[in-house]
């Protein structure tokens, strides 16, 4: 459960910053961010914070390395899934909202890392032990 939750909260940063619908950050700052230019700045450090908060754990617990590993395994899968006739990309759609779909695994799948690692290991990490 711990997963899903992280993954959630990962897929809502990425789809509330852009995403096929009329319904994301990007989309309102460009329209009526000007106007209301107080409220785009204060959305913007949220949604920055939230990536901060997730790159920072991501890169810590992975590495750089892992991202792109865990990148490419979602690709593969994303292209067998093509091969078997299974995904149609031509929609464009579809291939942003995969996009999301891609970057909030890598996002959760880093936040979750040292938690599976301790319980596969049994070892904590030093940053994971209380003084």
């Amino acid at each position: 459960m711990g997963f899903l939750l992280r993954w959630l909260f990962a897929f809502a940063l990425i789809s509330a910053t852009y995403n096929p619908t009329q319904y994301n950050f990007v989309r309102w700052a460009m329209t009526d961010g000007q106007d209301r230019l107080s409220i785009t700045v204060l959305a913007g450090l949220v949604l920055l914070v939230g990536y901060v908060i997730y790159l920072r754990a991501t890169l810590r617990s992975i590495g750089a390395f892992g991202m792109g590993l865990i990148l490419a395994i979602v690709g593969a899968l994303l292209w067998v899934a093509y091969d078997f006739g299974l995904l149609d990309l031509q929609d464009q759609t579809l291939t942003v909202w995969i996009g999301i779909f891609a970057l909030s695994s890598v996002l959760g799948i880093g936040l979750s890392w040292s938690i599976v690692r301790r319980k596969l290991s049994g070892q904590a990490d030093v940053d994971d032990v209380d003084e």
